[in-house]
């Protein structure tokens, strides 16, 4: 009896479609059943070939050799997944095996992932296409009970081809002619030099900025304050001096009269399902995680813990085919502190609402929510719980009912100027009772009303006595970004865009700006990584290797309008309206031109971070950088790449001011400092923190200096690793 073969993107994507499919025999990196075997990529097993493969040359990267351009690119098998590929392949060749399901996400890049195997691996055998957007066991059986012919989704293929190969030859084309013109280690890319090109307009725009003086008036009277408002501009505050003086003088003495007292009632709605920016943004702000630690930390709770459903999705909301299996998931969350949330819900009928349903704003997958699966928190990591509560407790926001409550806005005047105040006054909590702590408010900056309680006043009412005051403040620069703010403008890019062309704007509105929801947490710590980027506190400040970067980089690939234009073209490789050909041909005489640009820049390039430390492998001065969590030493001579750790941030806490901890020295020299004047040598921390009842083990530091250890090994810039381990100038 002849059987399918479907490919699934993931093992744990995989796992759930064979279940689903009744396979339950395991074999070499598939799963069989009677009529299906299903199989798995890990990602990507395929991947468009290094510059080598063409020509042994290009191992070393020499000016004279570039532009790399073959005639075709080809694809190899990622050696660390090549045993996985092997597996796929074995199964693709098996005479049992009469036809194929692509089953890979249904997405762009998801069709390259499941072609470029069946490419690699020459099978012609006839496809067909799994095209769901969630995986829950009644999408998977539709999904399969509707079948589309793989042919239909060849545009996609051929877009997602062109994309990988536009950024293959820009990319390295541009810095290896940046590394070798400047004998420094300077990467460029379409979606990184944009992201760094934000980061210094913003620092430009925080050192331009000339703070401004501004004045506002405040009139206290039965606990309650008034806020003066200009009747000319509508704002809160105004910028001369000598115009509040005035007014002060003019209102002192004088009675205030209520002359409105106006209620409406009004609803709050819960914030929207959490999407993978939103949700690194948030835990970025609330525990300070990285948006890779956030990505990974959800990669566990989704493969591992299998509480959390599929987390790299741009969707922030569900389709309709997940509303049955709500009251499942709010079941399965019924445990501990969720326990009496969920049971509001569950004595209650649950629908879903057009608030967070919607068909047409889901693209690949809907938006995090919980899975039928209840956690064990006992095997859980703090962090774990930590998003796990996020993610649920924003789960049962949105099937609450919204927040009721009655807004007040009482209106004075003081010889006819007008004073007023806000206040609300909670009538149902609503889906404000999911959060035990206070949901954020924006701070004020002068601009609003800021809410307080306010007692029972009726119009016409008169107060005399009140205590009238001048309010100073100045305006504040633009803060500069964090993690959570960063991701928020990769994500919309639209404001720093040059052109003011509506169609790229749009277009980057609708692709989700710079890089993907799976990306931008790589992008960021590649820029940490190639020490463009530096943290002080949370905020993200640019290095002088960046700004210099800048410098020397085209101007083409500092602008989002670069993204904008190429995902506009292949949009239309998308829909058959362009043939790819076409684009790439267009990409190549692209890839001259930045290159010319670069060959006769006129820029130089100086490291400004030498030590008169010498490197012990080549002899040459190392630099002093600093990495995301860890001070280093660096050799700058990249062929040599020795490094070394000079201190780190710990988790360990200062027993005076109880800030983190930096970690100095290594072995038994290995000291605590804090930035308060506080040092610890490790084995007084350790006989402290035991006479304490807790502690730093054994283990702990084993791991922290083998930590240590595999940093100094790294290379400096991953994503280059193995093009510069061989780089000979």
């Amino acid at each position: 009896m002849s059987k399918t073969l479907v490919i699934a993107e993931k093992p744990s994507v995989g796992r759930d479609i064979a279940r689903v499919l009744g396979c339950k025999k395991n074999i070499n990196g598939a799963i069989e059943g009677n009529r299906y075997i299903v199989t798995w990529g890990l990602g990507h097993l395929v991947e468009l070939a290094a510059p080598e493969h063409y020509d042994p040359k290009y191992k070393e990267w020499k000016m004279e050799d570039l532009p790399m351009m073959p005639e075709h690119l080809d694809i190899e098998v990622i050696r660390q997944t090549a045993k996985q590929y092997n597996a796929v392949k074995a199964q693709l060749y098996r005479n049992d095996v009469a036809d194929i399901v692509i089953a890979t996400d249904a997405g762009r890049e998801g069709e390259l992932v499941a072609r470029w195997i069946l490419k690699k691996a020459k099978c012609q055998k006839p496809c067909k296409r799994l095209w769901i957007s969630s995986v829950t066991d009644k999408a998977i059986r539709d999904g399969f009970a509707n079948l589309k012919d793989a042919k239909e989704y060849d545009n996609l293929y051929y877009a997602a081809v062109s994309r990988a190969e536009a950024d293959w030859l820009v990319g390295l084309n541009a810095t290896r002619a940046l590394t070798c013109k400047y004998n420094a280690q300077l990467s460029c890319g379409r979606v990184q030099t944009p992201t760094l090109a934000m980061i210094a307009k913003r620092e430009e725009e925080i050192r331009a900025f000339s703070p401004e003086p501004y004045f506002g008036m405040t009139a206290l009277a039965e606990g309650v304050t008034f806020t003066w408002k200009d009747k000319k501009s509508g704002s809160y505050r105004t910028f001369s001096e000598e115009r509040i003086d005035e007014l002060l003088a003019k209102c002192k003495g004088e009675p205030m009269t209520v002359v409105q007292v106006e209620k409406k009632a009004k609803k709050s709605y819960s914030p929207l399902l959490y999407d993978l920016t939103e949700l690194q943004r948030d835990a970025n702000k609330r525990f300070g995680y990285s948006a890779k630690e956030t990505l990974n930390i959800m990669q566990r709770l989704y493969e591992n813990h299998k509480v959390l459903t599929y987390p790299r999705t741009d969707s922030r909301y569900l389709t309709s085919d997940v509303v049955g299996t709500l009251k499942d998931r709010v079941r399965a969350c019924a445990v501990g502190i969720y326990k009496k949330m969920a049971g509001l819900l569950l004595t209650a009928k649950i629908e879903g609402k057009p608030s967070f349903v919607n068909n047409d704003k889901v693209s690949d997958h809907h938006a995090i929510i919980p899975t039928e699966e209840s956690p064990d928190f006992t095997h859980m990591t703090n962090e774990e719980k930590r998003i796990y509560d996020l993610v649920v407790r924003r789960f049962f926001s949105v099937l609450y009912p919204p927040c009721l409550y009655e807004e007040t806005i009482l209106t004075a005047e003081i010889s006819g100027e007008p004073f007023f105040a806000k206040g609300n006054v909670i009538i149902e909590n609503g889906w404000r009772s999911v959060y035990e702590e206070q949901i954020d408010e924006d701070e004020s900056d002068g601009t609003e009303l800021k809410k307080q309680t306010l007692p029972s006043l009726k119009k016409g009412q008169v107060f005399r006595n009140m205590v009238i005051r001048r309010t100073d403040g100045k305006t504040k620069p633009p803060a500069r970004f964090t993690e959570a703010t960063l991701l928020s403008a990769m994500e919309n890019p639209v404001k720093y865009m040059e052109s003011k062309d509506k169609q790229m704007a749009k277009t980057l509105g609708e692709t989700g700006g710079l890089g993907t929801v799976a990306t931008r947490a790589d992008i960021i710590e590649k820029l940490f990584s190639g020490f463009m980027i530096e943290k002080r506190g949370n905020e993200i400040c640019i290095t002088s290797k960046a700004k210099q970067l800048l410098e020397l980089v085209p101007e083409d690939l500092k602008k989002p309008e670069l993204t904008a234009a190429w995902e506009m073209r292949l949009s239309k490789i998308a829909k058959g309206q362009l043939k790819s050909s076409r684009f790439m041909h267009d990409i190549r005489d692209y890839t001259e031109e930045i290159l010319d640009q670069i060959k006769t820049g006129e820029g130089t390039f100086r490291h400004d971070n030498l030590t008169n430390k010498i490197c012990p492998q080549c002899g040459k001065r190392l630099l002093a950088v600093n990495g995301k969590n860890a001070k280093m030493l660096v050799c700058q001579d990249r062929e040599c790449g020795y490094r070394e750790t000079v201190s780190r941030v710990t988790n360990a806490r200062c027993p005076v001011c109880h800030k983190k901890m930096e970690m100095i020295g290594k072995g038994d020299n290995a000291t605590f400092v804090c930035g308060c004047g506080h040092k610890e040598r490790l084995n007084k921390f350790q006989e402290r923190r035991q006479k304490e009842g807790a502690g730093v083990s054994r283990r702990d530091v084993q791991n922290y200096m083998k930590k240590q250890k595999k940093e100094a090994q790294e290379p400096l810039n991953n994503a280059f690793a193995d093009a510069f381990k061989n780089l000979k100038l």
